[in-house]
This record gives C-alpha cells, structure tokens and sequence, in this order.
C-alpha cells in the first residue's frame, strides 16, 4: 500500500466521521430522495476498463452517503432495525481488516471464542441450561435453521435420502407470522401449501384453540404436524404470542416448538419486561436478532437450541479434511454446525457493543425504548386529528390522521407518508389493519428522546395540514 493510500484512507475517515456526527446530530435530511430514474442520473454507476482515481474513488463514497437513507438519524422510524452504536462501528471496521472466516479455531481463534461465549450467555439469558448455537445471516435464516431441524428431527433419513418416502409434513404459524416461514418451507421441500397460518385475535396472537384444531384437522388428513412458531413482537403490531400455552400443544402434539424474536428478542434484556417471554424456557429453539433493538449494524442474528446436540446432528457427514483437523481445537471449530461455510464474523460486534454498555446499559436502553412508544402513544390519544389504530403492546404504534372532511383516509395517510418521506425530514412506514391503511411507526432506535418523538409529530402535521388545504 503506498502513501497516497494512507491519505485516501485519512480523507475518507474524515467523510465518515462528519456523516456520523451530522446523523447523531439530525443535520442532514434522512434521505435526498431521488426518484429512480433521476437518483440513476446523480450516480456514475458503470464500471469502465480503466481504473478511476482515488479522488474519483472519494467522490463515489461521497454520493453513495448522501443519496442513502440515514438509518442513524434520529428520524427514521421506518424499519425494524436503527440507530448507531461506536463500539457496533469500530467492530465492522476490525471485522474487515482481520477479514477471516468464522469455520474453523485455526483461522479464527479470537472470534470464535467470543461466539461461543455469545452464544452461552444467550443461551443462559433464554432459559436453555444445556443450549447451544450460531449466528446466522439474519432472522429468516433463523427460522429457516429452526424448520430445518425440526425436519431432521422427526425424519432424519431426509438428510441423505430426502422426503419422497414420508408423509406430508405441515408446520404451523400465526397469521401474523413473518413470511419467511412460507419460504422456509418452500426451501425445505415441505411446501408453502403446507405451512397452516392460525386466525390470531384482537392484539394480534394467535389463538391457542384454532392452533389445535388446526392440527387435528392435519392428523385427520393423515398428515404429520412436526413446527409450530410463536412470535415474541409481530412486524405489525409487535405482539407476543402465548409461549406457555403453544408449549404444551407442541408437548402434546409432539412438535417442535419454535419462538421467533427477531423483531422483539431483545426485548428479554429489560427485567421489566420479561414477562412477556413466559413459557420460553419450553420452546426448542428461539431467534434473536440483535441488529435490530441492540443497535447492532446489520447483519447480527443467532438461532439458539434448548438441545445442544442439535446443530451438529443436523448436517450430512462432512469430508473435508482440507478444512476440519483432527487437533485439539476440532471441537472449538464453528464450521461444523453452520449449514454456511464461509460466514463473516459477526460476533465482534455484538460483543464489543455488548461490553461498552454492559446488561445494566442495554436494560436501560430497552426501557427507554418503551417509554418514548408510550410517549407517542398518548401524544396520538391527546391530538384530536389522530387515531390510535391499535393498542401498544410493544414497540410498533399503529395510527392515522383522521378528521370528518376527509373521504378517503387511506389514500390521504398515504399521502401523507410518501410527502413526508421524500421531504426526507422523518421516515415512517405504513400496513393494514384488515382493510385500514395504517402508519406503523417503530421505536428501535435506543438514543431517540421525547424531543426527537416532538418533530417527527409536528412534521407530520405539517404534512397533513399542507394536503388537507
């Protein structure tokens, strides 16, 4: 690397830390929305045959940061995940320069080590004495890993021989549940026709009876119920399902009982409100993304196991002497209970984050988290143009503008989004409650205050007003 690298590399490092602060300090927009076609005219986009300066190279970074959304500014209520951590940042920084591969102790002996120290204290953390298990890349690969072992549990020879011999297999989840379980299925070859969505109620849960006749009515049709998941926080509504009572059908109907906290795992930090997770201790294995109400950056996700034999099981005999050896450090090597070979160190980050606020800081965290979604819940109650479209069980609350001169609410709370966003002064997102278009704004982004909550309130009246005249 010559000198000039090192002055590109100081050049850079002073762009990025002026965009941090700008986002710590909400000076920037969330975004400089672009439609498509003119964003495309901004951007220098092919790739020629002669390499491009290292100024030219500045200047790519420079537009590649202020035309992305803002995910760390303090007005982005759009996704499941926000927010900046240091310790998160200076991780993925090391992460790249020691740029190794998570399959074996010999490559990574560091890292590895503090997977498996994650891992426990996790796996302690959820309830499962004799746990066990790995990060993955994301919470749908969670579930995906979860389905799959519950496949292999109930058929192992489906390993090698696969599933043309067995019975029909179905897998059950709420109507509420995220879709991967639909692409999970399909994955697995047990078919997204296969996988029975149970009626939820009111807030949002599933129902514990209409999850047993649904089994039964399988049974009836000669098929093998093996999956069931309860969600700990739905996208919509962040609703917690009935862990204790799923746990004692899957008993009863011998399934594999699965909790899918990617959305609301985290949660499970805060003493206040571990409640919610009752009944986890029963379950077979529980997603936990902490990218998301960590503050970790993308992408930090594990799959815990109540069974610590149950990662290793799951994979076909590995032949590859080239990689696993037969050495005192064959039984720290990760590889062999990850379905991925090449898998990116993503427990740097989450541990260093983890040690810079420690459990006492992330349960503070967590807590504030609910305060300032109880904060906007009564501003919404308190504003006579505002309607509470559901009740705040967690994070997410579910509103929309509503006054008795507008016609149609979903297309004008629509409109007022989609102004909103491309003014990129705040970013909010939207769904349906039945047929009620709905704005659900998400609290995960640990540093936001009750001021922050003030102007994302106030532009989005600005906004309505501006329509509504």
């Amino acid at each position: 690397m010559n000198t000039n690298y090192f002055k590109t590399l100081t050049k850079l490092f002073d762009i990025i830390i002026d965009y941090i602060e700008n986002n710590i300090q909400n000076s920037n927009n969330v975004i400089e929305y672009k439609n498509p076609v003119n964003l495309k005219k901004e951007l220098n986009l092919k790739i020629q045959n002669k390499p491009i300066s290292e100024e030219q190279l500045i200047n790519e970074v420079e537009n590649y940061l202020k035309y992305s959304v803002k995910t760390g500014n303090k007005q982005f209520f759009n996704q499941l995940y926000s927010g900046f951590t240091l310790p998160g940042f200076i991780a993925e920084i090391l992460t790249s320069i020691t740029n190794t591969s998570m399959y074996t102790f010999e490559v990574a002996p560091v890292a590895t080590l503090i997977e498996k120290e994650l891992i426990s204290k996790m796996c302690n953390i959820a309830g499962f004495e004799k746990g066990s298990g790995i990060f993955v890349t994301g919470g749908s690969n969670a579930n995906l890993i979860a389905m799959f072992s519950a496949r292999n549990k109930v058929f192992p020879d489906s390993k090698n021989k696969g599933l043309y011999s067995t019975k029909i297999l179905t897998a059950f989840v709420s109507d509420q549940a995220h879709y991967s379980f639909g692409t999970a299925a399909n994955l697995l070859g047990i078919g997204a026709d296969n996988l029975i969505k149970v009626k939820t109620d009111k807030e949002g849960k599933m129902i514990i009876n209409e999850l047993e006749n649904a089994i039964i009515n399988s049974l009836k049709r000669n098929e093998l119920p093996f999956f069931i998941a309860g969600t700990a926080g739905t996208t919509m509504l962040g609703a917690f399902d009935r862990f204790e009572e799923i746990s004692k059908i899957s008993k009863k109907y011998n399934c594999h009982f699965h909790i899918d906290g990617s959305f609301g795992g985290s949660i499970i930090l805060s003493n206040k409100k571990r409640y919610l997770f009752k009944g986890l201790k029963q379950a077979d294995s529980f997603a936990w993304n902490p990218h998301k109400l960590m503050n970790i950056p993308l992408v930090a996700s594990v799959i815990l196991f109540n069974d610590n034999k149950v990662l290793k099981s799951n994979l076909t005999k590995l032949t590859t002497d080239y990689i696993f050896h037969e050495n005192e450090e064959k039984n720290c090597d990760l590889g062999e209970s990850s379905i991925q070979c090449g898998r990116k160190n993503d427990a740097l980050k989450v541990w260093l984050t983890w040690k810079f606020f420690g459990d006492l800081g992330f349960e503070k965290r967590i807590n504030n988290l609910f305060e300032i979604a109880n904060y906007l819940k009564f501003k919404i109650l308190e504003h006579n143009s505002f309607e509470l479209m559901a009740d705040v069980q967690t994070l997410t609350v579910c509103f929309r503008y509503n006054t008795k001169n507008i016609s149609d609410l979903n297309s004008f709370n629509m409109k007022i989004r989609e102004e909103l966003r491309k003014s990129g002064k705040s970013m909010v997102n939207y769904g349906y409650i039945e047929k009620d278009l709905t704005i659900r704004f998400v609290i995960s982004n640990a540093d936001v205050t009750k001021g922050d909550i003030d102007v994302f309130f106030q532009n989005f009246i600005d906004i309505a007003h501006k329509i509504n005249n």
